[in-house]
């Protein structure tokens, strides 16, 4: 029962559960209302001032229908999230084990187990949850609990997987080194009766025998004894996995051929046979795919290692050595602190996000971007940590370190996204969960089937086919298919600069029919240009300048920011500081400025405040025509002007809009903008339907419009464009966009470039599809070689499957859905539809270079092919080991031998032209 103490299982139980969003009575009402009706409540007394609910619950109580109750009833549980890493889980029923053990622990709302990372995520009550009970509960399930380190854990996560690969590996070699001899000293003699008399001859059948058993012995209990200490407890506490069902079947074959050696008077005659070489191979076929598959699941989440090893360990930091001096100390990049100063050599990573003070320099910035071309950074201009300084030195102060820097947060994101469940795992974990009690009871079945059928005088029949079905079932396949294409599509959709905010928005991408864009800032360059004032009779168009852009200067709207930079470029009077400011989204903003009222913003914004601007509705239409944005700015609630703005569609829009329709999708456009602006741009692009003139609610009422044709994404940038990305089934936030703008989307895009959200769909789409392939292996297998390990083509073809293919078979099956997952690594979209590249992208010279691992290596490449061709822009693919040079190199073999020299083997690759 999941609550605060564990007093007698027979008692009511009090437990403390925090409520946020009460403001009043009658929200306590509301709240004990919604808790009382709750299954397992006895009694509920909700504190307003202390924002608790003080809850009586019967025993079995379920904290997670309380949790939804309080939220359907418009409020907050105070929950805590806890992860927690858990070793020694092998396959989906370890994974199920551990969230039930989880589930059972004090004040535990939800738990769910990620099997490919080896990680639980635990939702709990705050202030009742405890990361120790967890561990414990953990511990007693008979898993290892591994507490993640804040930091250490998150971006440092390949040291721990080589280690427990090394592990299997050794486990492996052990074992096969015995079963080799046992294998040739058993099947030999069948294979050879020459050989069988010679080994009789020189060693004594008894001494064969024994060094048989002993080296069987072994091979289970030393390299295989982890089946048998885990899996044996797990089955007593009836909870079975796939360790229990390798020692029930290897464990069987060994006793049997033990009673069959040294004790043959127990068994008929016909039955007196051993199977020490299947128990053996057995373990090592096993521990060999657990050793590959060790390797893969390392590989399948990578893009997290690579993104932490993009920050360097050492930062070069200036601190006070004494009076009036100052050292340069190299010290751990933790030791880092917000307003070090740090210097940054030419071709070494930023250790931490901050402001350049001093030198200049370019900067490989392209895990944020994408973007091949070296940034430009002056004193002023912000790094961020994980970029490559390629030329140049420079000193920065730290304005973010440890955990707030951008690419912590980046890992967190894609760590969060890697760690959902999707809906399409419901089936497999439905099936999971009764998935090894029933193989268990299939095998008991098969035995007492062929003793039944053939007689004690087939008891070996009987126990081979036993031992079969125990083998060859295999729900590691299952456990693995959906998070093993998860793990591995989030990676690498981070590496494209696509992140997944949230995992189970990767599945209900592909269900999206249309995609919403807004316009200002996405399609367009959000970099508008004052093209035109238009003064009012009475007013002097510096001064509208002026005035509306102290009042502007306060807000993030592109057309606002434009205004500002207008008036300072066109050098108008400089005006006095704003009182009363006020704003209102998607309308305008207000306020007073020496004493005069400002409003600047639409012409429904001006009309709300008594000042319509009817006599420049007119001149406004004819510009909207043109493509210009317009806004109307009144003085004193009188009518005094309008801004026209020229903000055209960015160069890939076109491109894009058709990639997504390629894709099968129609696509909208929602603007807060005029009509006549926004078909000028609709149709420059192509886009399909137009929503003009929508403050934030009318962009969600236009959401639920499109909705009626199917699930609907919004791409959008703007803090106006939050409540949309929220609306939307799924929201897309730009990389050039706001904080809220990204916190209220499911998937942030790291750059401004418009093929991404193409990309993003097609991704989606490769990697749910990569979830059904898996799926569809993980039953077939099962569904296709249990009843053929059964024995069910025996009695018509005479084959009796060997238990040791039946092992190797069972390795086989995880090893598939692990390789068919890391085909998602090398995921890329042709060029005629979208591509890695900008839209649009010219024509490349492609070099295949060997022996990159990190943003370092990507960094000398780069030097190497600018030194030849310094005007070219080089993208470098790690996962696939491809480095694009546009334009084409001018003599591609003394670009690769350049590259080869910096310490990298590369050579052209060449396609076949059609």
């Amino acid at each position: 029962m999941n609550i605060e103490a564990k007093p007698d299982q027979n008692d009511a139980c009090e437990l403390k559960l925090g409520v946020g969003g009460m403001t009043c009575a009658a929200c306590v009402r509301h709240v004990e209302k919604a808790l009382k009706q709750a299954p397992g409540v006895i009694d509920a007394h909700v504190n307003l001032v202390g924002e608790r609910a003080n809850l009586t619950l019967a025993p079995g109580a379920d904290l997670s229908e309380i949790a939804a109750r309080v939220r359907e009833a418009g409020y907050e549980p105070r929950l805590t999230h806890i992860e927690l890493g858990v070793g020694g889980m092998t396959c989906a029923a370890c994974a199920a084990h551990v969230e039930k053990a989880l589930k059972s622990a004090p004040g535990v709302v939800a738990a769910r187990v990620n099997l490919a990372i080896e990680r639980a995520y635990v939702d709990g009550i705050e202030g009742v949850v405890e990361e120790a009970a967890l561990a414990a509960a953990v511990r007693g399930a008979g898993y290892e609990p591994r507490p993640l380190a804040a930091e250490g854990a998150r971006l440092d996560p390949v040291a721990r997987r080589a280690a427990e690969t090394d592990v299997m590996r050794r486990r492996f070699a052990l074992a096969a080194l015995s079963a080799a001899p046992v294998s040739v000293l058993e099947m030999g003699g069948h294979v050879s009766p020459a050989f069988a008399a010679w080994l009789h001859g020189v060693f004594g059948h008894q001494n064969l025998t024994i060094l048989v058993a002993a080296l069987t012995s072994f091979v289970l209990f030393v390299p295989g004894r982890r089946f048998f200490t885990v899996g044996l407890p797990g089955l007593l506490r009836g909870a079975p996995d796939m360790n229990a069902l390798v020692a029930l079947g290897a464990g069987a074959a060994y006793l049997y051929s033990l009673l069959a050696t040294f004790a043959p008077q127990f068994l008929p005659v016909g039955a007196r046979h051993s199977y020490f070489e299947s128990a053996a191979t057995i373990v090592t076929f096993i521990l060999l795919g657990r050793w590959l598959e060790a390797r893969s699941r390392g590989r399948a989440a990578d893009a997290i290692g690579k993104l932490a090893r993009l920050q360097p360990r050492i930062a070069h930091v200036r601190r006070q050595d004494g009076p009036g001096k100052v050292a340069v100390l190299d010290l751990p990049v933790e030791q880092v602190v917000v307003g070090d100063v740090i210097e940054t050599r030419p071709g070494e990573s930023i250790p931490v996000d901050g402001v350049v003070s001093e030198g200049a320099s370019h900067v490989d910035e392209s895990f944020i971007s994408g973007e091949a071309a070296p940034v430009a950074k002056k004193p002023g201009d912000a790094v961020t940590g994980g970029g490559v300084n390629l030329a140049g030195a420079f000193a920065f102060r730290a304005t973010k370190v440890g955990a707030d820097t951008f690419l912590a947060d980046v890992i967190r994101m894609v760590e969060t996204a890697q760690g959902a469940r999707l809906p399409i795992q419901d089936l497999a974990d439905r099936v999971t969960a009764i998935f090894v009690p029933a193989v268990m009871a299939a095998a008991l079945a098969t035995f007492a089937l062929w003793l039944y059928f053939a007689g004690a005088s087939n008891l070996t029949l009987a126990l081979v086919s036993a031992v079969n079905v125990l083998i060859i079932a295999c729900p590691c396949a299952m456990g693995l298919a959906t998070p093993a294409a998860l793990v591995t599509g989030t990676g690498r959709a981070a590496e494209l600069g696509v992140i997944f905010r949230q995992g189970d928005a990767l599945q209900t991408l592909c269900g999206v029919k249309t995609v919403a864009f807004d316009k200002t800032g996405t399609l367009t360059e959000g970099r508008p240009v004052l093209t035109r004032i238009v003064a009012g009779e009475g007013f002097e168009a510096q001064n509208l300048l002026a005035l509306a852009a102290a009042v502007e200067a306060r807000s993030e709207h592109p057309l606002g920011r434009a205004l500002v930079e207008a008036a300072k470029a066109r050098q108008a009077p400089a005006a006095g500081e704003v009182a009363h400011f006020a704003y209102q989204p998607g309308l305008g903003v207000s306020g007073e400025v020496d004493g005069r009222s400002v409003a600047v913003g639409s012409a429904a914004f001006l009309a709300s405040r008594g000042g319509a601007p009817d006599s420049l509705a007119e001149t406004a239409e004819e510009l909207a025509g043109q493509g210009a944005s317009c806004f109307f700015v009144a003085i004193d609630g009188r009518p005094a002007g309008l801004f026209a703005f020229s903000d055209p569609p960015r160069p890939q829009a076109a491109q894009a809009v058709k990639a997504l329709h390629d894709l099968g999708l129609r696509v909208a456009l929602i603007t807060g903008d005029r009509e006549a602006t926004a078909r000028f741009v609709g149709a420059k692009i192509g886009v399909d339907e137009i929503f003009a003139g929508r403050r934030p609610e009318g962009k969600v009422a236009a959401l639920r419009e499109l909705a009626r044709s199917g699930p609907v994404a919004f791409v959008g940038d703007g803090i106006n464009d939050a409540p949309a990305l929220a609306a939307a089934d799924v929201g897309i936030a730009m990389g050039a966009g706001t904080d809220i703008a990204v916190e209220s989307a499911q998937v942030a895009l790291m750059s401004s470039d418009l093929g991404k959200v193409a990309q993003a769909f097609a991704l989606s789409r490769a990697t749910l599809r990569n979830i059904k392939q898996n799926l569809a292996w993980a039953f077939g297998y099962n569904v296709i070689l249990i009843p053929v390990a059964m024995g069910v083509l025996y009695p018509a073809f005479g084959i009796m499957l060997n238990p040791s293919l039946g092992a190797a078979a069972m390795a086989s099956s995880s090893l598939f859905v692990l390789g068919n997952a890391l085909r998602l690594r090398r995921f890329a979209i042709p060029s005629g539809s979208d591509g890695d590249q900008p839209m649009s992208a010219p024509a490349s010279t492609i070099f295949s270079v060997s022996d990159m691992t990190c943003g370092h290596c990507a960094a000398r490449v780069k030097t190497a092919v600018l030194s030849l061709e310094p005007a070219a822009e080089v993208e470098v693919d790690l996962a696939s080991g491809d480095v694009r040079v546009t334009p084409p190199a001018a003599d591609p073999a003394a670009v690769a031998m350049a590259i080869a020299e910096a310490g990298y083997p590369a050579s052209e690759k060449k396609f076949d032209k059609k």
